[in-house]
């Protein structure tokens, strides 16, 4: 099982990246896909997670308007689009792929996003 988080770097406020993560090892689009994230100081928290289908989504209120996520099932891939990022955005960033109902699930190993002038 691999999920293989890339996009990250430094960017100034206002800007934008687009993360993605890839998957393999397991039946992609058996899982719920979330995006998580924990900055200096932070415990983890979630940001954003898309249903199995991709029909539903859903995001944590810090990130509402400004970050959307999707999946490619074929491609087997899950993407964050961030932008107007803030300082407070700066974190490492990790993919999580989620069985439904259950906490348990596989890790990505994370990307970093700082966000600075």
């Amino acid at each position: 099982v691999q999920l293989v988080e890339s996009g990250g770097g430094l960017v100034q406020p206002g800007g934008s990246l687009r993360l993605s993560c890839a998957a393999s090892g397991f039946t992609f689009h058996y899982y719920v896909m979330k995006w998580y994230r924990q900055g200096p100081g932070k415990e983890r928290e979630w940001v954003a997670g898309v249903t199995r289908d991709g029909g539903v989504k859903d995001y944590s209120e810090s990130v509402k308007g400004r970050f959307s996520i999707s999946r490619d099932n074929r491609r087997r891939t899950v993407t964050l689009q961030m932008n107007n990022l803030q300082l407070e955005d700066t974190a490492i960033y990790y993919c999580k792929a989620e069985a439904v109902g259950s906490n348990n699930g596989y890790w990505g190993q994370g990307t970093q996003v700082t966000v600075s002038s």
